[in-house]
């Protein structure tokens, strides 16, 4: 598998509007984030994870071209606005219609927001049509793999958690979230990447803190751990050199190959 970070940043990106300052290293390009969400190629298959505000440029930025299914983590304006470009991934399908799943409070705001794109066929050529699905606890994708997904707290929402397994690979996704229930935990062991959302230092009502975030990847034990959703608070230089072994901040652009 491959997977790319294509943002790595919270909900006002990073340095947000009007920054004055406080510990964060601007000179460092990797303290630049947009707006969280991924893209996961898969023996074939490519999954996008989220698209907020800076979608179009991140694919732009990261050289996706094209999308095969697209997985909404949550309705959250940060992880769901940039929708409306996947318009030119629908163009470039043989019926123009992409695949899209998500859990019952992100197809509510899929259809909200994006009326227009819910129609079985493009409204007129360019325009974005979805086959709105809620996402199964498995999606089997053949050959190419599957993905499991699980809910996740993140305040007064839920959130998937997204589990990708493709030719003997693992890797487990676990953006915007408070805890890990016990079922998200046993679906990451064993696996060779880990994501986790680190929003910041002091506590949050709906995401996980860096020492939060530590401690659960500690307990998983993959091969390798990323935290991504990450504040101004969180400097790239600093944390690189305080986390343990197998840690490390995620950071626009990063590319893995599992």
């Amino acid at each position: 598998m491959r997977f790319k970070f294509l943002g790595t940043g919270t909900s006002q990106g990073v340095p947000p509007i009007a920054y004055e300052g406080g510990g964060l290293n601007l000179a460092c390009a990797k303290n630049w984030r947009t707006r969280t969400s991924a893209h996961v190629e898969m023996a074939g298959k490519h999954v996008q994870i989220d698209a907020g505000p800076e979608f179009r440029m991140q694919c732009l930025n990261c050289g996706v071209d094209w999308i095969d299914l697209f997985l909404l983590t949550h309705g959250h304006a940060d992880h769901i606005a940039g929708m409306d470009d996947l318009r030119r991934f629908c163009d470039r399908l043989p019926d123009n219609v992409i695949d899209v799943y998500s859990n019952d409070y992100g197809l509510e705001r899929i259809a909200a927001m994006f009326p227009y794109a819910m129609k079985g066929k493009p409204t007129e050529r360019g325009y974005p049509c979805f086959n709105a699905m809620k996402m199964p606890e498995v999606l089997d994708l053949g050959k190419s793999g599957r993905i499991s997904s699980v809910v996740l707290p993140h305040g007064p929402v839920e959130t998937l958690g997204l589990v990708f397994e493709s030719g003997g690979a693992k890797i487990a996704y676990y953006t915007d979230c408070k805890e890990l229930p016990q079922r998200a935990i046993e679906l990451a062991r064993g696996a060779d990447v880990l994501v986790l959302d680190a929003l910041k230092l002091k506590k949050h009502p709906s995401h996980m803190t860096i020492y939060e975030a530590i401690d659960y990847a500690a307990g998983i034990g993959a091969k390798v751990s990323y935290f991504t959703h990450t504040t101004c608070h969180i400097d790239y230089e600093v944390w690189e050199e305080k986390l343990p072994e197998g840690m490390h901040i995620a950071y626009d652009g990063l590319v893995l190959e599992v």
